[in-house]
């Protein structure tokens, strides 16, 4: 859910998270050696489990999902409007044009409010998924948007504005509050504890976008040492998840910078790949650019999901990555399936620019809100390309 143009990337969220981390060698390899052990003794799958874990599965294409009525995690999942009617209608337009995924956010203050509801409503989402013949890939905790998040009512969307209302989880302050803490375990452990051995369920995505310092949008009122609170926190993550030892893989994708090599890489983005199961990455550039990222993780020998791609002026399409992943086998979750609240038909940089109607080009999303496909030829190539 990357929030600031692609091009800014590399020369200001990385070199930021360098000088929070230090960017010193010494550092890099101790947290790199500290990751392997902490993998080791949670049990981290083999190499062997997690390549037969995946070959026991279809070619994995789905989106990130979030019904249209809802403008964030919490809207989804609180008691008050949660929507299973709507969410089996749009989840039925996806199964449709063949896909059978889909991942999922979900959020610790939602459940905090209602803890058994919360899991109660999870089940009713697998039932839903179970009958559409798809498998979750649950997001338990993100670094994007809002750091402020409330439980309760949630604000109306800004107009025109891409993800105007997306919260994260944990926010700013439980962030910085090890009290807290203990919460946030409980969290973990009660969800992944209720499902660790739940079939209906793919995987656990651990934290989206770790590192991610919100851009223009919301970094001036973020931590500016955020990867010092969110490293150590989303190890512990990793650990209270291992230790429901769920028969489910573990992930957390890398989505900025260079990965060509370890050396390059920094200690958040090593322990993340080292603690995964399965290895996950975003990607929303070229399909050129796409192909580099895959040959870059190849040497982890692992099985791969693209967890966030598609912004159609990028060049990030369905048309230039699909074909690629299907040759390469790498389990495909696009953003956004149906044009609503999230509004992110819009581009990213709608947080700098005033849009008074939605753009020429689409973004993201791949239908309208009454289920038209925004390009069928798009809905076409998907379902040609999942037919077995």
């Amino acid at each position: 859910m990357i929030k600031k143009p692609i091009n800014l990337i590399a020369s200001l969220s990385l070199a930021a998270m360098l000088l929070s981390c230090g960017g010193q060698q010494q550092t890099q390899e101790k947290t790199q050696s500290t990751a392997v052990a902490t993998a080791a003794k949670g049990e981290r799958w083999s190499k062997e489990k997690a390549k037969a874990w995946y070959a026991a599965q279809d070619w994995l294409v789905g989106a990130n999902f979030n019904p249209s009525n809802s403008i964030n995690q919490l809207e989804m999942w609180q008691e008050d409007t949660f929507s299973p009617e709507l969410i089996d209608k749009e989840l039925g337009w996806a199964e449709d044009i063949g896909m059978n995924t889909m991942r999922v956010y979900l959020h610790d203050l939602a459940y905090q409010q209602d803890p058994e509801g919360f899991l109660d409503r999870m089940d009713q989402m697998l039932v839903l998924m179970e009958k559409h013949h798809m498998k979750p890939l649950f997001v338990i905790f993100d670094s994007c948007w809002d750091p402020f998040p409330e439980a309760g009512d949630q604000r109306a969307p800004k107009p025109h504005v891409h993800n105007s209302g997306w919260v994260q989880s944990p926010g700013f302050y439980a962030l910085e509050d090890s009290t807290q803490y203990p919460r946030l375990e409980k969290y973990v452990k009660a969800v992944v504890g209720r499902f660790a051995n739940d079939d209906r369920i793919l995987g656990w995505d651990i934290w989206n976008e770790p590192d991610n310092d919100t851009g223009v949008s919301y970094r001036d009122k973020e931590h500016p040492n955020k990867v010092d609170y969110v490293l150590p926190l989303m190890k512990d993550a990793f650990a209270w998840a291992r230790s429901q030892h769920p028969s489910q893989p573990l992930t957390s994708g890398v989505w900025l910078g260079d990965w060509s090599s370890e050396e390059v890489m920094t200690p958040l983005q090593l322990a993340q790949l080292h603690l995964s199961d399965i290895i996950s990455f975003h990607n929303y550039d070229s399909p050129e650019e796409f192909q580099k990222r895959i040959n870059w993780l190849k040497r982890y020998d692992r099985p791969m999901m693209c967890t966030e791609y598609m912004a159609r002026p990028n060049g990030s399409t369905f048309e230039g990555f699909l074909p690629i992943a299907k040759e390469e086998n790498i389990a495909m979750f696009n953003w956004g399936l149906v044009d609503g609240k999230t509004q992110t038909k819009y581009p990213w940089d709608s947080w700098e620019k005033d849009y008074t109607a939605e753009p020429d080009l689409w973004f993201h999303e791949v239908f309208h809100t009454d289920g038209t496909p925004y390009k069928k030829s798009e809905t076409d190539l998907i379902k040609s390309l999942t037919e077995r």
